[in-house]
């Protein structure tokens, strides 16, 4: 059900820059979409019509979930608040926050983010959702019975807070990542612009403020370091290098697991997971929902890429649109 789409207009080849109207379908909302003004030329259309807006896809999308059961799994950067330079200021909306509380009054709903899942939680400040920080490394529910598909609890051991921490695959590497976090910050210090940031499960080198010609050598710096631990790699995305334990374990792991823990993991046919993601990362979540044969894999993009998704929203302010849509 969720798979099927219907095929799009043929794609106009005109350079067209989208307009900023009061229309709820372009409305800004408060975010600024891209770093740099959108336009939908040739090469974009042609692969808006492999990766339909969902937005203009709304109303066929809400006929094939009549009589299923909803889920539905966030990014944040990039999805739910706009890419930034400071990290530390990738701050939703107040608008935006209201989407996501209405969404989980209605659905289970989870966030899951290459950052700290402690970051990822103060900056939605929502108690009704999952959280799932350091790319599904560190999940945690929200104060209430989690239940596997057998229909047995989990074991779960409440944090400081007393929230639930549902699972934690990548704990015993905890000591190491903290030293190579030490390591990378004292090595990296001398470059312009680089930023280290804890993630508690992995380490996120930014240089999106490094000068050009800088990269290489950050980029050397970063592997040369976590060459010495063989139980950790370095990985890519938007603008941040992301050093990880080398464990079989992603966002699609993590969205199979929180599946299974909502007891939904033996009813693929009657459930429909919707995943919104602008990352590399995501394309493991879409991936888990593609095999399944049901859901709605959404990329966040503005460009061409290519991408596992089936349908894509160009930024953040669509996303807030789609999750009002949703909502109601």
């Amino acid at each position: 059900m969720g798979l099927q789409r219907s095929p799009s207009n043929k794609p106009n080849v005109q350079p067209k820059p989208i307009p900023e109207t009061k229309n709820e379908e372009n409305k800004v909302n408060g975010y600024s979409t891209t770093n740099e003004p959108i336009f939908l030329d040739s090469s974009y259309n042609s692969w808006v019509v492999k990766h339909p807006s969902a937005l203009r896809s709304f109303d066929r999308m809400m006929k094939a979930i009549k009589g299923k059961r909803i889920v539905v799994f966030l990014d944040y950067d990039g999805t739910l608040s706009p890419i930034v330079n400071d990290p530390d200021l990738a701050i939703m909306s107040k608008e935006m926050r209201e989407a996501v509380c209405e969404v989980a009054k209605r659905f289970p709903t989870a966030i899951i983010s290459g950052r700290c899942r402690d970051k990822v939680k103060e900056f939605v400040q929502l108690n009704d959702v999952y959280y799932a920080g350091s790319h599904g490394m560190d999940i945690m529910a929200p104060p209430r019975a989690a239940k596997s598909s057998d229909g047995k609890n989990h074991n779960i051991a409440p944090d400081k807070k007393g929230s639930e921490v549902l699972f934690q695959p990548a704990k015993k590497f905890l000591p190491a990542i903290q030293k190579i976090y030490r390591i990378l910050e004292e090595k990296t210090k001398t470059i312009q612009g680089a930023r280290v940031e804890d993630n508690r499960f992995c380490i996120s080198v930014h240089y999106r403020q490094v000068r050009e010609e800088d990269y290489g050598m950050l980029e050397e710096t970063v592997k040369s370091v976590v060459e010495t631990y063989q139980e950790f790699h370095v990985t890519e995305g938007k603008k941040v290098l992301e050093v990880r334990p080398s464990i079989e374990w992603n966002k699609g792991h993590a969205l199979e697991y929180l599946l299974d823990t909502l007891g939904f993991s033996n009813s693929s046919t009657d459930v429909l997971p919707f995943y919104i993601g602008d990352d590399r990362s995501d394309e493991d979540a879409f991936k888990v929902i593609r095999s399944r044969g049901h859901g709605y894999p959404i990329i966040v993009s503005s460009i061409p890429k290519d991408t596992g998704a089936l349908y894509s929203l160009q930024n953040p302010s669509e996303v807030l649109i789609f999750l009002k849509k949703l909502a109601r």
